[in-house]
């Protein structure tokens, strides 16, 4: 092109094919696009006006009102009849307006991707979740509540229970809200769909301090990711007791600890390796500046060691909850 655009980049940006430009472009002059007005042959196998009454009028039988084509086709061929695949008899019905769901179950429906929330700093987007932690007594388990801040990842708030419960949930979520001094900002706190996450008594105590909820979708295990990876973080600690816990106040204590040495000693790798309490306080840029010094003055000092740029000392932008598909590439592309 004379503009410096190749054709096949020109076609793709207006979505049109190769072939499709070089028929309509012929001898330096642009020909009318024929394919509204183009007349096609009908398929050789295509049924016919008659076959396709008979399907209709088959399917209204009394006898197969009330069954799908797929049930509908082996029995005909039971009794030496064939009208038809069961596509066949399935586009007719569709045709026809005469495929809709019937009966007493919900219509199945697709499920879309929850809504993607982005934090750009901390207190914009929680995520929380319910574990388990046995006692030592077989079949009796602590219940781990866990409210996490995804774009610091510090927990900012854990309970342990001997009962899953939407209310104590809802106190919980309050305090952590007093403790962090977010009541007036605007949050969105994710979760499961589990029954303390959509109790009634948590729901009405997020409209009460004008939190707005997410959840995941149905049966999906990826879509409150925060929560899971601390949970595995939290289980497989050299000094997780694999016999159990005792008591109540020995899980208490014990997640305690936990806390403590996550918020505030564990340099946590998607945060560039600074802890989560030093990023909610938002202590991460300098300590990251600091870092980098140290680095370019070794650099300074042995060049020969270093083949390239010292290692990234850049803090961690913001934080998406289920991004797109568009977004992570953008994400990527901007990394690279």
């Amino acid at each position: 092109m004379k503009d410096g655009c190749s054709i096949h980049a020109a076609c793709v940006e207006t979505e049109i094919s190769l072939r499709t430009y070089r028929r309509w472009f012929c001898g330096n002059e642009i020909t009318v696009d024929k394919r509204p007005d183009a007349k096609r042959p009908e398929p050789s196998n295509k049924l016919s006006k008659a076959e396709r009454k008979t399907i209709l009028a088959t399917c209204n039988q009394a006898e197969y009102a009330n069954l799908p084509p797929s049930q509908i086709v082996p029995i005909l061929l039971d009794e030496g009849i064939y009208h038809g695949s069961e596509s066949s008899f399935y586009r007719v019905l569709k045709q026809a307006d005469q495929l809709h769901h019937r009966g007493r179950s919900h219509a199945p429906k697709r499920v879309g991707k929850p809504t993607s929330y982005t934090a750009h700093k901390a207190n914009e987007v929680w995520s929380w979740d319910i574990t388990y932690l046995a006692s030592t007594v077989k079949g009796r388990f602590y219940y781990l509540y866990l409210f996490e801040d995804i774009y610091s990842r510090k927990i900012v708030g854990y309970e342990v229970y001997e009962q899953e419960c939407g209310k104590r949930a809802g106190n919980l979520l309050q305090r952590c809200m007093l403790r962090e001094q977010c009541l007036n900002s605007p949050l969105v706190l994710h979760s499961d769909n589990g029954a303390p996450m959509k109790a009634q008594t948590m729901k009405a105590k997020m409209e009460e301090l004008g939190v707005l909820p997410s959840y995941s979708r149905p049966r999906v295990s990826d879509d409150n990711p925060y929560s899971e990876a601390l949970f595995r973080t939290l289980k497989y600690r050299p000094e997780w007791p694999s016999s159990g816990f005792a008591n109540l106040e020995v899980a208490r204590d014990w997640v305690q600890n936990f806390v403590d040495w996550y918020n505030n000693k564990h340099r946590h790798s998607k945060i560039n390796f600074v802890t989560p309490g030093q990023r909610h306080r938002g202590e991460d840029k300098v300590i990251l500046s600091k870092r980098e010094l140290v680095l370019e003055k070794a650099k300074e000092a042995n060049p020969l060691r270093w083949s390239r740029k010292v290692r990234n000392c850049e803090p961690a932008g913001s934080v998406s909850l289920n991004p797109e598909k568009e977004s992570i590439k953008n994400e990527q592309k901007e990394v690279a």
